[in-house]
């Protein structure tokens, strides 16, 4: 296994109090569950109303489409505006943090997509050793 590179500090500083909640594991359980990139990543091409984003990403039911869109407002990545008409239109949009977001974004995807062969290979080969 290589090396770390000596200057990338990735764990806590020493004298961290480990009995407060975790800055990182709480912002990626939100932001890397099933679904956050996906909807992120929509809307960074547009703003949309839920059934738009609900036909892009296709497979999501719709309560777990209103969770995330409700958890990512929550974390500020997303605003919701309610437009008045009959019915009222809801439209989700990035907010400026959540712009901020995309270029760490692509970067996570862009190493995803240049390593899922080998992810994968490497998976069938750890199944056929099992």
């Amino acid at each position: 296994m290589a090396a770390a590179t000596p200057s990338l500090r990735l764990l806590p500083p020493e004298g961290t109090d480990l009995n407060q909640p975790c800055v990182v594991r709480d912002v990626i359980d939100r932001i890397g569950d099933r679904w956050s990139l996906l909807v992120l990543g929509h809307l960074a091409e547009s703003s949309l109303r839920f059934n738009a984003l609900h036909r892009k990403i296709g497979d999501i039911s719709k309560q777990v489409l209103s969770r995330t869109l409700r958890r990512l407002e929550e974390d500020g990545f997303i605003s919701r505006t309610v437009r008045e008409s009959n019915p009222p239109q809801v439209e989700y949009a990035l907010t400026t943090m959540g712009l901020t977001f995309l270029s760490p974004m692509k970067a996570v995807l862009d190493w995803a997509d240049a390593h899922h062969d080998a992810i994968t290979q490497s998976r069938e080969l750890f199944a056929r050793r099992s």
